[in-house]
């Protein structure tokens, strides 16, 4: 299973609690407090893994390190490659 399809079948799982707790389709009648909570939970919940995306992608911008080792690496492959188009012909 990828984890596309998990997080969908989560999705669909707190879905569906979600819409059998606002509907009543379990019987219970909640409280006028929890309805009022559950109602906007969904945009709750949107907003939190909105935040919490931002601040990963945030701290890892953040906390990025440069690799000396892969650009030198880098650098003479390209020089390689380089001296191998110009013996085969290609001007830069």
């Amino acid at each position: 299973m990828t984890k596309l399809a998990q997080w969908l079948w989560a999705l669909a799982l707190l879905g569906s609690a979600w819409a059998a707790l606002t509907v009543g389709a379990l019987g219970l009648e909640l409280p006028s407090p929890c309805r009022e909570v559950l109602w906007p939970l969904p945009a709750y919940l949107l907003v939190a893994a909105g935040c919490y995306a931002l601040g990963t992608v945030g701290y890892r911008v953040a906390t990025f390190h440069d690799c000396e080792d892969a650009a030198l690496e880098l650098q003479n492959q390209i020089q390689e490659a380089r001296a191998d188009l110009a013996r085969r012909g290609l001007r830069f």
